[in-house]
């Protein structure tokens, strides 16, 4: 071997050392792995369920406030054979107009759920947070605008594209 690659060699093995002494020092002094951030939640607050889950996981109720006669019962059938467990679907029993694409209501227990579904519509739903509200199920709400639920590759390039939940206000994240 040649002075110049064992001299490459030296200073190759060098650095790799050098890095994994670095990555051990930062581990080391992590200060954030003892951070319980449900302990912090201001008294008052709500906790959140913000997991995401599966869609074979996910409770939803399918509501048409559109003229167009059997959207409600179609996209249900569509959420259906993409595994979402369709609890109810038909008109929307608030008989509220709702002008865009859809609006997704839901409680504490569905954020991270409400969080997955806006995926299927490519982030054009409408998030409709109420506290009040104390079952895991998802009301999908069509609207004048609904067209079609995103394909796969859709779903999951929004899906990383959204990123985390966001807390609705007066919450913070729940436990586990």
């Amino acid at each position: 071997m040649t002075y110049a690659r064992v001299r490459a060699l030296v200073v190759i093995a060098g650095l790799v050392v050098l890095a994994l002494l670095l990555v051990l020092i930062t581990m080391i002094r992590d200060t954030q792995s003892g951070i319980d951030l449900a302990n912090d939640c201001p008294e008052g607050y709500t906790r959140v369920d913000i997991a995401l889950r599966e869609p074979k996981d996910i409770k939803i109720n399918v509501y048409n406030a559109t003229t167009e006669i059997g959207l409600a019962e179609n996209v249900a059938a569509n959420f259906a054979n993409r595994d979402f467990q369709v609890v109810e679907k038909g008109n929307d029993p608030l008989k509220k107009k709702v002008e865009g694409v859809a609006e997704l209501r839901y409680g504490p227990k569905a954020v991270g759920a409400a969080h997955v579904l806006r995926a299927y519509f490519l982030d054009t739903a409408e998030p409709v947070y109420d506290p009040e509200r104390d079952n895991d199920v998802v009301d999908v709400v069509l609207g004048e605008n609904f067209k079609q639920l995103a394909t796969t590759t859709e779903v999951n390039q929004a899906l990383v594209e959204l990123q985390s939940p966001v807390l609705p206000p007066g919450t913070c994240a729940e436990e586990g």
